[in-house]
This record gives structure tokens, sequence and C-alpha cells, in this order.
């Protein structure tokens, strides 16, 4: 890539189960719960996803985190055990190298996740992100043990029991049963009993894209400014407002929820190749970044068979080295300009990140 007159702007704000760490952590604390933890997780993940998408006044995609809390208070659940499971999550390939890079060229980096501060915040240090840096879920579950009252449990016991039996409907098209009792159970039952079920206030959806306008005015930037990555229904609001705004976002190995929302696309097992989007757009701005994706999206087969032949205005030097040094031996990335796909092109764009999204987050992937 050719050197010019550098944007002052230099801000990028990811997403991080997805983007930056595989492991949905929520899900693996829910694991704790028992056997049919996971179970439960996955049932109240898809009320999420429905009762998200029909647009409810108040709701905000990710408040599975928020509707998962008194499950964790009933079985006794720890900010500890949170911050046991985070230890044992991993960092996505190349994140170290890019956060370095980034780091190196100035970048003012920016972690928005609807992730548990515990776990949002043990992922940053890794990656040299600042507390303050670090827009995420805060949870005191010490402090909420003493608002769960004792005939909570025993609701809790048999919502259980019906939630699993709801199990078999997450992948039918009749969900009206499941989406009635959860209702009852979260906006009816426990409220009755005075516990505020949101008094989690889960940072997705609506609130990652006001992140994004908190973080542009305390820069002095406007969202035009910003790259922003996602990859799932808690991120297509914040992608959409950069989009919208004329900034870049970036779906990384993201799910139908997400891509129609972008951009710009990257499906890769690796998101170092992320540092091809923030070099052009610092250079060049937007532009520069559709026509990389765009020639990247038009010559992949070149590009993998020899990349000696990937033109220097479209890549770096480090990422040459890269891909010359691991190549037969490495998934080759897929960039897509997704400003001028239509319904067909974008079907084909999100199976291929499906398929990544699968190899990379593994069993976290099949959630919303």
């Amino acid at each position: 890539m050719t050197a010019t007159t550098p944007r002052k702007e230099r801000t990028i704000c990811f997403d991080l189960e997805g983007p930056l760490s595989p492991q949905d952590n929520a899900y693996e604390v829910m694991k704790l719960t028992g056997d049919d933890g996971a179970r439960i997780f996955e049932v109240i993940s898809r009320y999420d996803d429905i009762i998200s998408l029909q647009g409810r006044a108040g709701y905000e995609p990710g408040d599975t985190l928020a509707l998962i809390v008194p499950f964790l208070l009933a079985h006794d659940i720890t900010d500890a055990d949170i911050r046991r499971v985070s230890a044992r999550a991993k960092i996505v390939d190349g994140a170290t190298t890019l956060f370095r890079q980034l780091q190196a060229d100035g970048w003012d980096i920016y972690i928005i996740s609807t992730s548990y501060e515990q776990h949002a915040h043990h992922i940053g240090r890794q990656l040299g992100v600042p507390a303050d840096h670090i827009l995420c879920t805060q949870l005191d579950l010490e402090k909420l043990r003493y608002a769960l009252p004792e005939a909570a449990f025993t609701l809790l016991n048999e919502a259980q029991d019906e939630i699993l039996g709801l199990y078999a409907d997450l992948e039918s098209e009749e969900t009206n049963q499941l989406t009635r009792r959860l209702d009852e159970l979260f906006f009816q039952q426990l409220p009755a009993l005075g516990f505020d079920i949101f008094s989690t206030r889960v940072v997705g959806g609506e609130r990652k894209a006001e992140a994004v306008h908190t973080i542009a005015a305390d820069q002095g930037i406007a969202v035009r400014d910003i790259i922003a990555i996602g990859d799932s229904i808690t991120d297509y609001k914040m992608l959409n407002e950069v989009a919208s705004q004329g900034g870049i976002a970036v779906v990384f190995n993201g799910n139908e929820y997400a891509v129609p929302y972008a951009n710009v696309g990257l499906a890769s097992v690796d998101i170092r190749f992320l540092s091809l989007i923030c070099e052009a757009f610092t250079q060049h701005g937007k532009e520069a970044v559709m026509e990389l994706v765009t020639s990247w999206e038009r010559n992949r087969e070149s590009f993998a068979n020899d990349p000696a032949v990937i033109p220097d205005s479209v890549v770096t030097a480090e990422i040459r080295a890269f891909l010359t040094a691991h190549a037969g031996n490495f998934p080759f990335p897929y960039f897509h300009n997704l400003e001028r796909a239509d319904d067909r092109k974008r079907a084909e764009i999100t199976a291929i990140h499906k398929r990544f999204r699968m190899q990379v987050r593994e069993d976290a992937g099949k959630l919303g």
C-alpha cells in the first residue's frame, strides 16, 4: 500500500465475542448451573432473537444476559465463577498481532460488548485495551443475590423443567408456545415477586449504537470516521448506524442477523487481515476501503494461488509475508463489498461467513 497524508481520526470499535474471542462467556457460565444449563441458555437465546426481531419496546438484542441472571443466582453462580470461565477463553487468531499494530499506529481502540464486565475486562487486558475503553455489561451477582426472593427459587425450578420441554421447538417455525411461556416468566411472574429482570442493563442492540455516538463525541469526531466490527444480532444496529453515517462497518464471520447491515465483509480464521482495511481507511478513507475489498473479492482465487501477484496497493508487506509463509495450509480469507451485494449475493456471503463462524466459534457459532 502506498503512503499518503494520513487521516487524523483513528478510532476503531470491536465487538468482543466473535471478533476477539470465540467463547460465548454467558453460555459457558450457564453450563455451570448443571447438565441442562446449555440447553436452557439456547432456548432463552432463541427467545431473545424472536422478541428482538419483533422490535419489542424496551428490549434489545443481547438482553439474554439479563434474562439468565435469576438462573445464575438460583444456582449460586458467583462473579468469581464468571472470571474463572473467562480465564479459559482463547483469543481469536491474529487479534494480538492486529492490536499490537493498531496501537503502534496510534489507533484509539474500544471494545463494545454485551459481555459481563468480568469477561470483557479480562480479554481487554490481554489485548492491551484499558478499562475506560471497554463498554460492557455491568454485573454484581453478590448484590443481586439479596434481590431475588425465596419464592423465586421454586418458580425458577418449575420454569426450568418447562423450558427444557420447549428445547425441541428451537428449529421449528412455530415458536408461539416458547414465546408465551418465557413472556410469562420474565415479564409477569418474576416482576410480580419484586425482581426487576432488567436491572442488569446489557450493552447490546441500540445501546451499542449509542456507545458509538458517545465515543465519537468524546473523541470530537464524526461517526463516519469510525470503523466498527461485529458479527451477530447484538451488533446489527451498531453496524447499521456506522454504515449509514458513512463509516466502515465490518462484519467478521457474521450470521444472517449481521451481514445485511455491514458494508464490508471479512470471513477468516484470522482477524489480522482487518489491518488492510484499517490501513486503507487511514491513508485514503472509505473509498479506498471499498476498492480494496472489491479487488480481493474479484481476484481471490489468483491471490490465493500466488500471494506475489497481489498488488501493493491492496496488501501490506506483513500480510503478504504471512500468506506466503502459510501458503497451502491456511484457509484464504474472503473480503466482500456488501454495498453492491443484492439479496442473492448476500445469501451466498452469509453462507461463507457461517462456515468460518462455526470453524472459529464452534458451539457458540450457532447462537444468534
